[in-house]
């Protein structure tokens, strides 16, 4: 009796392998044709920020990358770097510390750094001598970053805090040495080296801020640093320990301390802070220094890759590992600091104003991390949609399935939106409008002034940060609930391209890397709160600018001027009207909710539907934007659609209702979330919520 063939190993259904096309493909003549690349809002937004036709060395450097980071090799290295976890030897064979090389890391997690560095993803930022950079050097750099997130495994941690550094070190380099001899040099030579594309010369740079009682609160830093004594000066150099690495003489300062999260272990250079007589300090440091060996080596043939044998710890010793939910392969460690040689950066006590510049670069990197990252699992499920077959239908037949993914992809091209804006603005800042608007439409979205350029994003980075950052998870694991169970699974066979159970674990760190969305909230408050630096002289009679003020001279002016020129130019005229009122009815409920913060609680305790808002507000702007560019009829409807879900509201929630208890709120929150019997240690006497000062 016949029937049924049993299946085997080798012998029966065989899922196709999905095929993810690269994202970008240039066109000869190197015009942006957006239905030519499988990441349509990738090649629009380029359209938007850089010249057209894009410069030919742009455009070929974007095609071929596209595809390098989806080649086998490429793809080997990731796997690689998530599998060989990094490792620690902290003692040598007879228990002495190990001074030399305590930490290995994988052949993976280097080769994808050096992929990363010769790609320009903090090179391309900023001025090359090899070609002619006449547009938005941020938009190219984060264009090339884009494409990278979806296979680096998280390589890009080291290159975010070694942008940052490059953009601190690079405020100071025409400072005089005054009582630090050869800083000058130092701060140069280094920051040549964290901006340089040959592997062979360049940095990384370590961020080095939290310790055990701060987390993001860095005012907790028990870290300390003092001046060194001309005996211990001379000791050093006795002792053939004066230099780094690479021959760089080392500061006058001793740091002493012990940081509790460090995510570039391996870095060349550290930014790190620590306590002075005058308070809170930024200081530089190298990682490695001579040990008095190197004087038949001439200091110009020292490199990076100078025999470990031959230097040294700079007074820094891990302590251990941190055992991660992803970022497997970035060697994140405690870090106990004696006697570490370090440069201070700027003046003794104004640690937290030095540092807030690399963390404005460290958060955009986060948001383009998440972004990225969404935009390889959104493209994995899209390949996995035209092959999958269901009930003998291809899941690309199915309506369900389709209204769910494009769900997810209106909220992918709204953030990634947002990224593209905050980036035109970082290079607008640092270049001048002028230099980055060559463009019609770049220069409808950057504003004209400085001023108004930093504010707005100063406004907008946190907010980026974190809708974005929470935005990724989310996604993240609507594409993996998309595969099924094979989403589900580590998927290291084929290069691991299929691997969207990594992407969703290392996605997760950006909602909390350089501060969680709590911290965001408060971040803006604390713009929309600021006290005008100017006051009103005491004669005037009208109040000085409140956060409505703030507000409406930041998102207000700019969405303006924003929804005007959608107005006028989309065709047929009127095309958006409806959706431009919800924006406007959606921006005047944020003004309203903010206009009268009192003591500024209610506003805190609102703090994640501030956030909210600004991001629907900002992304509905800017996909508006560019539907009306050219009416293509899928930005047109992603357009809507996000304004429809993310901008109406379906209640007044964002209006202060007549007599609102927001205390009586907050105490059926704690009830909700901590029972009756909740911890109380949040409450003052009266019942009322005891909140730090924004």
């Amino acid at each position: 009796m016949s029937g049924p063939k049993a299946s085997s190993s080798t012998a029966g259904f065989f899922q196709a392998l999905p095929v993810v096309p690269p994202q970008y493909n240039a066109s000869s003549t190197n015009q942006v044709k957006h239905d030519l690349s499988d990441d349509t809002v990738f090649s629009r937004i380029l359209s938007i920020y850089l010249p057209r036709p894009l410069p030919n060395h742009v455009s070929t450097q974007l095609h071929n990358f596209s595809r390098l980071v989806l080649a086998p090799s490429t793809l080997q290295q990731t796997v690689d770097c998530d599998t060989d976890l990094p490792t620690l030897s902290p003692l040598t064979t007879f228990g002495e510390e190990n001074k030399v090389s305590p930490l290995r890391t994988s052949e993976g997690w280097r080769a994808l750094k050096r992929i990363e560095t010769e790609a320009g993803v903090v090179g391309n930022g900023y001025p090359q001598s090899r070609f002619e950079q006449k547009f938005n050097r941020r938009t190219h750099q984060f264009s090339t970053l884009h494409l990278w997130h979806g296979s680096a495994a998280v390589a890009t941690c080291p290159m975010a805090m070694t942008d940052g550094a490059a953009v601190l070190l690079r405020r100071h380099l025409n400072d005089p040495d005054g009582d630090q001899p050869g800083r000058g040099k130092v701060f140069s030579e280094s920051y040549q080296r964290l901006i340089s594309l040959d592997t062979n010369y360049s940095w990384t740079s370590g961020q080095w801020m939290t310790e055990r009682s701060g987390g993001s609160d860095v005012r907790g830093t028990e870290t300390v640093a003092r001046r060194l004594t001309q005996v211990e000066v001379q000791h050093d150099i006795k002792a053939g320990r004066d230099t780094d690495a690479v021959g760089l003489p080392l500061g006058p300062w001793l740091i002493d301390g012990f940081k509790w999260f460090s995510s570039a272990t391996d870095a060349d250079m550290a930014v790190l802070l620590a306590q002075t007589s005058t308070g809170l300090s930024a200081f530089y440091a190298p990682l490695r220094r001579r040990t008095g060996n190197l004087t038949s080596t001439p200091p110009e043939t020292l490199t990076t890759q100078t025999d470990d044998n031959r230097t040294e710890m700079n007074g820094v010793r891990i302590q251990r590992l941190k055992n991660k939910l992803g970022t497997k392969g970035v060697p994140t460690a405690e870090l106990e600091l004696k006697s570490m040689r370090a440069y201070l950066i700027g003046s003794e006590g104004q640690g937290v104003k030095e540092i807030s510049s690399i963390l404005n670069i460290t958060r955009l990197h986060t948001a383009s991390g998440a972004n990225g990252a969404l935009a390889r699992g959104l493209a994995v499920s899209r390949a996995y949609t035209k092959v999958r077959k269901v009930r003998g239908q291809v899941l690309s037949a199915n309506p369900q399935h389709l209204a769910w993914m494009a769900g997810e992809t209106v909220k992918y091209r709204a953030n990634a939106h947002l990224v593209a804006l905050n980036v035109a603005l970082l290079g607008a800042s640092e270049q001048g409008q002028e230099a980055v608007t060559g463009t019609r439409a770049a220069s409808v979205l950057i504003p004209e002034g400085k001023t108004q350029i930093e504010m707005l994003l100063r406004l907008l980075t946190p907010v980026m940060k974190a809708q974005v950052s929470l935005n990724g998870v989310s996604g993240l694991r609507a594409c993996m609930e998309s595969l099924g169970g094979v989403g589900y699974c580590e998927n290291n066979e084929d290069g691991g391209v299929m691997n969207i159970a990594r992407l969703l674990r290392d996605c997760n760190v950006n909602t909390i890397w350089e501060g969680t969305t709590s911290v965001m909230a408060e971040d803006v408050l604390r713009v929309l709160l600021a006290k005008p630096k100017n006051p009103r002289p005491n004669n005037e009679k009208s109040p000085p600018p409140g956060p409505s003020a703030i507000l409406a001279s930041t998102l207000g002016a700019w969405s303006r001027t924003v929804l005007a020129h959608v107005a006028k130019h989309a065709l047929p005229a009127r095309t958006f009207q409806n959706e431009i009122e919800i924006v406007e009815t959606r921006y005047r409920a944020l003004d309203e909710l903010i206009r009268d913060p009192g003591d500024g609680q209610e506003l805190h305790w609102r703090g994640r539907e501030v956030l909210e808002a600004v991001e629907a507000v900002a992304c509905a702007c800017l996909l508006l934007f560019d539907a009306a560019v050219d009416q293509d009829e899928a930005s047109v409807a992603v357009a809507r659609r996000w304004v429809k879900g993310f901008v109406a509201l379906p209640r007044d929630r964002l209006y202060k209702e007549k007599n609102f208890d927001w205390r009586g709120e907050v105490r059926l929150d704690r009830l909700i979330f901590l029972g009756a019997g909740g911890d109380r240690a949040g409450e003052s006497l009266d019942g009322s919520v005891v909140q730090s000062k924004l």
